[in-house]
């Protein structure tokens, strides 16, 4: 007598809560749908800010072409931190953390300009700034994932060291290139639309075909799920681990040729708070501190929305100290709402 069995759901799917829809329930109803109508609602907040923008000045707001002249500076604004935040979602989902995003940004930036200086030209200013990136990640990457080390320690020093190297190079001046290919990326635009958000648009695009589309992808969601269960599946945890901390450190890289060309200079001082505006907006965006859980469209979504912020503070003459408190407060909110949305989750895993 034969007894039918069921098939064992794929951890990574039951990771992202899309296996096993229970018979009868419609897609919305489903724990699929959850990151679905996370950027929807991601989506309100930012028409919320646009009405609120409106009311509090409609002088710009109200006027088409100011309004969209104003959003094509929010999304220059966000461009940077938006490529940072592409890295850091990464690692967040694997269940790291990565605080020296800022710092690594201002050594590539340091690092890549004094390259410019003995006139390398801009092929090598870029690879600089890559190179630079990716060898700190590499080093963070090894630490943890090899020399297990917490990663919130790991990389706490290295943007310590990072800082301080960035500082020595520059002999704490600020470092000025006049490079017309790097100025041009800031400076210039395609169909309307500078240089700036077109990079940023394409790194998410590939940030998302990389989470989304490739084993890359699904193995970092399963090391974040459950990094022991991804270990007997076969992956290969620490190389992925050192992967994604490379990773991170290419998009900081990348955001520092943005910062180079819209400054137009390299200095120990650029990214400050980088680390903290990113996991800010990776956390909006719906990423989850624990690990196994985050998307790329949240995340651009969590920039934009942190960036809104910020420019409508700027529009309205809110002095600095105010905005950090606001800033400071939208953390904590988006932290408590998604420990609640854990928790419920858990709660409705146990009563079934």
């Amino acid at each position: 007598m034969s007894t039918a069995t069921t098939p064992s759901a794929d951890p990574v799917e039951l990771s992202k809560g899309t296996a096993s829809p229970a018979a009868g329930q419609s897609w919305w109803q489903r724990d699929g749908a959850d990151s679905a109508k996370r950027n929807l609602a991601l989506i309100g907040v930012l028409v919320l800010l646009l009405i609120i923008g409106a009311i509090t000045r409609s002088d710009i707001f109200l006027d088409l072409d100011r309004l969209w002249s104003n959003e094509l500076t929010v999304l220059t604004q966000a461009s940077s931190i938006g490529v940072i935040v592409v890295g850091m979602t990464f690692v967040m989902i694997s269940g790291g953390i990565d605080l020296s995003v800022g710092a690594l940004l201002a050594l590539a930036s340091v690092w890549c300009t004094t390259v410019a200086t003995q006139d390398m030209g801009p092929a090598a200013m870029v690879f600089t700034a890559l190179a630079v990136g990716a060898v700190a990640g590499l080093v963070n990457g090894g630490l943890i994932a090899y020399g297990k080390l917490v990663p919130f320690i790991a990389t706490l020093a290295m943007m310590l060291s990072a800082r301080g190297l960035a500082q020595n190079i520059s002999g704490s001046h600020t470092q000025i290139t006049s490079d017309p290919f790097i100025k041009s990326l800031a400076g210039d635009r395609l169909l309307g639309v500078p240089y700036m958000v077109i990079i940023f648009l394409a790194v998410v695009v590939i940030g998302w075909v990389l989470l989304n589309r490739t084993t890359f992808g699904r193995r970092t969601i399963a090391i974040g799920g459950n990094a022991e269960a991804a270990r007997l599946a076969g992956i290969n945890v620490r190389l992925q681990t050192m992967l994604l901390y490379v990773l991170s450190g290419v998009c900081c890289g990348i955001a520092a040729l943005m910062i180079v060309s819209q400054t137009t200079s390299g200095s120990n001082t650029h990214g400050d708070l980088y680390e903290l505006n990113a996991i800010a907006a990776a956390i909006i965006g719906g990423t989850a501190l624990t690990g196994g859980r985050g998307t790329i469209v949240g995340s651009l979504l969590g920039v934009l929305i942190f960036t809104q912020i910020t420019n409508l503070f700027i529009v309205n003459n809110l002095q600095l100290d105010v905005q950090r408190i606001i800033n400071g407060g939208i953390i904590v909110v988006a932290v408590l709402i998604q420990q609640f949305r854990v928790g419920s989750f858990f709660r409705t895993r146990l009563n079934r």
